[in-house]
């Protein structure tokens, strides 16, 4: 099993970073929270850290594990493991993915999202109605 971390990054107006993958990657077209394999012996804030410099060009903090979701997508199975994180304001640059957007958590379910995010969307969007 694969396991893969994601960041579920809010700014200061409750706003949560969105990526759409690129094409030519797994799941292209399709949005999910930024992030990436974990490193064997790193942590997933370490690796979250690490994946959104390499992929966004961005700084986070990670502060909180939101969850675990196990995912079998035929070819691979994943352990999308989620941790909330705060943004350090900069400029986002592009390299896995081909458009990005600031979502309020209510606004996620109108977006196309990997399979593997989607429990981690119900929850946001749960979060904020109830």
């Amino acid at each position: 099993m694969l396991k893969v971390a994601a960041a579920i990054i809010e700014d200061e107006e409750g706003r949560l970073l969105i990526a759409r993958r690129k094409p030519g990657k797994s799941q292209a077209g399709l949005w999910e929270f930024p992030g990436g394999k974990l490193e064997p012996g790193e942590s997933p804030a370490e690796c979250l850290r690490r994946e959104l410099r390499e992929e966004m060009a961005i700084d986070i903090a990670p502060y909180e594990s939101f969850g675990e979701n196990v995912h079998d997508y035929g070819n691979v199975t994943i352990c999308l493991i989620a941790w909330r994180a705060k943004w350090r304001p900069g400029t986002i640059r592009l390299t896995d993915h081909d458009e990005y957007r600031w979502a309020r958590p209510s606004e996620l379910a109108s977006f196309e999202w990997a399979p593997a995010d989607i429990p981690f969307v119900d929850k946001l969007v749960r979060e904020t109605v109830g």
